[in-house]
């Protein structure tokens, strides 16, 4: 007859002392603003002045958006021409953040209302937490004297990142900074939200760049190393095992 496999007693003692990698509670999912008339114009709009007023999306943006929250509901939450019990607590638990920029707090209200309406087509009741939520935390990076001009210029910023994140080129904000505040975020949902949630985090190309250096466990001077989000890219956030265990630190403010 067949054995059950035992672990040797001192494997096993060595695994019961180990300490146990940190996981997170959370699935993450960052969505990168749909085309602005920012992009169309070729311009860097950072400044919270002039971003959360004027630049929102163009009627291409508005679709691409839709487009990936059809993606969302059909891969993610499992509707796809009906709405079963599984698909009903899953919607229950999507939390939609953004940023407060025109162009983000747009693509966060048209991915939560094509959301909505593919639940409802399919014989869901949408959920009143679909509601996106902004926040200052996911906000575009801020990049100083650079404000207005032409956005070939990210380069000059990005090569110095790349030896330095925490200088401020241009006076703009640092690449640690703002990895810091958009990772700070994921750790206080990690900690303040018990049941397990699916969170979408609708924000702009170099914020999210940073923000996946956290989840990668990279410092933040890699972040063009990694694959960049399009506009209207949605796409999940899975932690590395460094990512996880940046990620279940305590925010900075409450260090």
């Amino acid at each position: 007859s067949k054995r059950v496999a035992t672990i040797p007693r001192s494997q096993a003692l060595q695994e019961r002392a180990a300490p146990m990698a940190p996981v997170l509670r959370h699935r993450y999912f960052a969505l990168r603003h749909g085309e602005s008339e920012a992009n169309v114009a070729g311009l860097i709009i950072s400044d919270p002045e002039v971003g959360t007023q004027r630049y929102g999306l163009t009627e291409n943006g508005r679709a691409g958006v839709a487009g990936s929250a059809r993606s969302f509901a059909a891969e993610v939450l499992g509707v796809d021409g009906g709405v079963g019990e599984e698909a009903v607590a899953k919607l229950r638990s999507v939390r939609i953040y953004a940023s407060d920029f025109k162009r983000t707090r747009e693509t966060s209200e048209v991915f939560a209302e094509t959301l909505a309406k593919v639940v409802k087509e399919a014989g869901g009741e949408p959920e009143a937490l679909l509601a996106p939520r902004p926040t200052v935390s996911l906000r575009e990076r801020y990049f100083g004297e650079l404000e207005g001009g032409k956005n070939d210029r990210y380069d000059d910023v990005w090569a110095v990142d790349k030896e330095d994140a925490t200088a401020e080129p241009f006076g703009s904000e640092s690449a640690e900074s703002t990895r810091q505040r958009t990772a700070d975020l994921v750790r206080t949902l990690e900690r303040e939200e018990a049941q397990p949630l699916l969170v979408v985090l609708v924000s702009h190309g170099d914020a999210l760049q940073l923000l996946q250096t956290a989840f990668q466990g990279l410092p933040a001077a890699q972040h063009r190393s990694l694959q960049h989000l399009n506009p209207a890219e949605l796409r999940e956030l899975p932690p590395t095992a460094e990512g996880a265990e940046v990620l279940s630190a305590a925010p900075s403010a409450a260090a």
